[in-house]
């Protein structure tokens, strides 16, 4: 039987019976296994895959829509992997052409690596912003004014409603499956009113800090300052280089750069809702 060639290889859905198969294709690539998060994007997304004709996964990514389901506003792309063996042979631009086509009219954003810019920019992705991760661990420096607490399931109808609000669309299937996805969520209050939230959820040897939305950076700050004082672990999230105040703070407090990631858009010229509010997202692969 000869081997059929990698235009001939359907792409079908991924579900979370694939997520092994993910993991293995991340690791083909370098990337860390990262089971927990690719449970949370197929579960709340749609994947996209091709089977390899010699086992396991060609080819895979995951597309998370916000918004109405019947019309999403938004589409954040992620995870876009093709494994070594196959790669260079344009499997990843033909998988993602099949995204953007699906897609139809709903805009479309990602991050993108400097590896993977120039496919994107290919295929009609405008670069729109930036975005800085940072790791390492906290190192505390007094108390901050503001309070946090642990978030109560009284608070989630708050807290879905600030980001909303934040985000510029509604994201209720992600923002419900934090408390069971993170090991911790927090909220940021003023006068019996949430100002701000974020969690703090598991990936490999870290904590990785996402979604954080807050007031403003005073706020911010204190979110963190609350994950890092109930985690031994590394902290790690992507910011918006635009909160240039908190990227400098957090430097301060322990945190070293890692990478930067190119915010790219199609279809719109900028992210909806109020990036003032929005530091960091729950995941780069889900923005």
């Amino acid at each position: 039987m000869p081997t059929p060639s990698l235009d001939s290889l359907p792409i079908r859905r991924l579900t979370l019976r694939d997520l092994t198969a993910c993991a293995d294709l991340s690791e083909d690539r370098g990337w860390p296994r990262e089971e927990h998060k690719w449970g949370l994007l197929l579960a709340a997304g749609r994947g996209h895959g091709v089977e390899a004709p010699d086992g396991g996964l060609a080819a895979a990514c995951v597309v998370t829509e916000y918004g109405p389901r019947e019309r999403p506003s938004l589409a954040a792309v992620g995870m876009v992997l093709v494994a070594e063996r196959h790669s260079r042979q344009g499997l990843g631009r033909r998988l993602m052409r099949h995204v953007v086509e699906g897609a139809g009219t709903t805009p479309l954003t990602l991050h993108a690596t400097p590896l993977g810019r120039p496919l994107y920019e290919e295929l009609g992705f405008k670069v729109t912003g930036q975005a800085e991760m940072v790791r390492g661990h906290f190192v505390p420096s007094g108390r901050p004014d503001i309070l946090t607490r642990t978030a109560t399931a009284d608070d989630l109808p708050a807290i879905l409603l600030l980001d909303e609000e934040v985000f510029g669309t509604d994201r209720t299937h992600i923002v419900t499956r934090l408390p069971a996805f993170a090991d911790q969520l927090r909220v940021a209050e003023e006068d019996g009113r949430i100002i701000g939230y974020a969690a703090a959820w598991p990936n490999m040897d870290t904590h990785v800090v996402g979604p954080l939305i807050a007031r403003d950076t005073a706020t911010a700050q204190a979110l963190i300052a609350s994950l890092a004082a109930h985690t031994n672990r590394p902290l790690r999230t992507d910011i918006d280089v635009r909160h240039h105040e908190l990227l400098d703070w957090v430097k301060e407090h322990g945190l070293a750069p890692v990478a930067f990631n190119a915010v790219m858009t199609h279809g719109i010229t900028d992210l909806p809702g109020d990036w003032s509010r929005r530091f960091a997202p729950v995941t780069v692969a889900a923005a």
